[in-house]
């Protein structure tokens, strides 16, 4: 299911980053790694806030749907 559809406060493991070569690069440069746990602490109106390898990022619902959990 995508990161986007996750309850806030459950840790998850990344199953699969979807989407064009350049997002992928992108998500992986911020910490989303198949394999990754990584925790939604909140998600406000089209922004999702997650923890990733120990640091906050906040990511646009299109970028949280291209993570697979």
């Amino acid at each position: 299911m995508p990161l986007s559809m996750v309850n806030s406060g459950e840790p998850m493991q990344i199953k699969k980053i979807s989407g064009k070569e350049e997002v992928k690069k992108f998500l992986e440069n911020l910490g989303f790694v198949a394999g990754g746990i990584v925790t939604v602490v909140s998600d406000i109106g089209g922004s999702v806030i997650v923890n990733v390898k120990d640091s906050r990022v906040a990511i646009g619902r299109d970028m949280a749907n291209k993570i697979i959990v």
